[in-house]
């Protein structure tokens, strides 16, 4: 009998084999962002969001305060910044409150 090759890979290995070989990359992606968004904007901002999209390099946040809109303006780059370090890669480079 021939001794089997003892190939061991770790479970976080194989999943992101696994997403790359089926190209979910970009739906994990959409997904982790949303997570990001309302574990750091909080409750308050959460309850206020309607919908959190990535397209592209852009993060679009649809808001339903035109008074909340205004304050998250001011810090955009803020915002950018803690993104990217949630999110562990520069994805976003651009955000945009509608």
């Amino acid at each position: 009998m021939a001794k089997r090759q003892n190939e061991s890979n770790s479970i976080e290995d194989l999943m992101k084999l696994f997403i790359k070989e089926n190209k979910l990359t970009k739906g994990m992606r959409q997904i982790a962002v949303k997570e990001a968004w309302n574990m750091l904007m909080g409750q308050g901002v959460a309850s206020y969001t309607t919908s959190v999209e990535l397209q592209n390099k852009t993060l679009i946040v649809q808001l339903k305060s035109a008074v909340l809109r205004e304050e998250l303006s001011y810090g955009k780059e803020k915002i950018i910044t803690m993104m990217n370090n949630e999110l562990g890669e520069n994805i976003i480079t651009k955000i945009v409150l509608a």
